[in-house]
């Protein structure tokens, strides 16, 4: 590419960062940043432990967040500098690696504008995200087991920590469920564009006929509830059952009935935990998740009245929102977005991003129409 055309690049390039800045108004978030320090180094500040979580949390954020952002518009403004100097010199190498930075620039700035696209009431959460194989049998299981795995790739990618509260082996492989947390801000923003029905069409490593099999899996995600959401939960309306924890294949873990499962009634919402050795401890987590969905399910049943108001009448936009293909090619395409690749086995390793940001836009898109 030539001088001119890299030149071109950086002004679009400096364009919607400047739109970026505007959106994300950084004049708010340093001042935002200032308050949060001083809450942060008041010496009472640990005598709440769940205030002083939030406000230590939502501080890494907005320094994150801020750093981010001045560190890009340094990197342009460097790569403008750099490019000026190459053509005042004819210095080729050093407009190729003008170029070079482009492409990594472009990539970054196009991330960040994705996050600008999240503006629920609920997107800045931290995310609860549930794994159910569907129809297909032990080749479903398997299935779920490998989606389970690549969301947890993803968040790991990320630097993103995670906590799987609960996981139901299958008999024979993999999985009937699980549901894990990611503990990161716009976690569920980013996420929610993942639920729906996952399909998979492959030869079946358990068919010893070597058959094709199409599978199905069931990805939930939803918000993590705050103290500050209306969910009452009476005494009444909740079963609960101990029982005792175990893994593959039934071993056992505990020696204690320390897993819990709860049961809403009113509903029929079934949540459980068994990653704590303490009853007390599985129930409270239980209940967080319980809480999660009983706040999801509220939150649909409002959009659905709105729908209705509006006169929609189009099914979820999750049902059979992806298929991964291993044969008779290899090709994973998602149904809304028509993004697709050919490398199911990145997809797999938790290279989703892509997946996710055309998700983003095309939920924005739909919302404006």
């Amino acid at each position: 590419m030539t001088v001119a055309d890299h030149s071109e690049a950086l002004t679009a390039l400096d364009s919607t960062l400047r739109n970026i800045e505007a959106v994300l108004d950084l004049d708010r978030m340093r001042k935002e940043k200032g308050s949060l320090e001083e809450q942060a180094s008041a010496p009472d500040l640990w005598d709440e432990p769940a205030k002083a979580q939030v406000v230590t949390s939502r501080l890494s954020y907005v320094q994150g967040e801020i750093n981010r952002v001045e560190k890009l518009r340094s990197r342009l403004d460097d790569a403008r500098l750099l490019l000026e100097m190459a053509e005042a010199e004819g210095d080729a190498a050093s407009v190729d690696e003008v170029g070079t930075e482009i492409g990594a620039l472009r990539k970054q700035i196009d991330e960040l504008e994705v996050r600008t696209l999240l503006s629920g009431e609920y997107d800045s959460r931290e995310a609860l995200v549930s794994v159910r194989s569907g129809a297909g049998g032990v080749d479903a299981a398997d299935f779920a087991e490998m989606l389970l795995r690549m969301y947890l790739r993803w968040a790991e990618r990320h630097g993103y920590s995670t906590e799987v509260y609960d996981t139901s082996y299958a008999e024979e492989a993999g999985i009937k469920s699980a549901t894990f947390a990611v503990k990161a801000p716009y976690a569920f923003g980013t996420l929610s564009v993942e639920s729906g029905t996952h399909r998979l069409v492959r030869i079946s490593p358990f068919d010893n006929q070597g058959r094709r099999q199409t599978s199905f899996a069931a990805i939930e995600v939803v918000p993590v509830v705050e103290q500050t959401d209306q969910i009452e939960i009476n005494d009444d309306d909740l079963r609960v059952d101990v029982y005792r924890s175990s893994g593959p294949g039934g071993q056992g873990v505990n020696t204690t009935d320390s897993a819990v499962r709860l049961t809403h009634l009113p509903t029929g919402i079934v949540v459980s935990c068994q990653n704590e050795r303490s009853q007390l401890q599985n129930k409270a987590t239980a209940m967080g998740v319980l809480k999660a969905k009983l706040l999801a399910l509220k939150q649909a049943e409002e959009a659905a009245k709105i729908d209705q108001i509006r006169g929609d009448v189009q099914g979820s936009w999750g049902d059979q929102m992806r298929s991964y293909v291993l044969h008779p090619y290899q090709m994973v395409k998602d149904l809304r977005t028509e993004f697709e690749t050919g490398n199911p086995s990145a997809v797999f390793d938790g290279e989703i991003d892509q997946f996710i940001e055309a998700g983003i836009r095309w939920r924005r898109q739909r919302a404006a129409e």
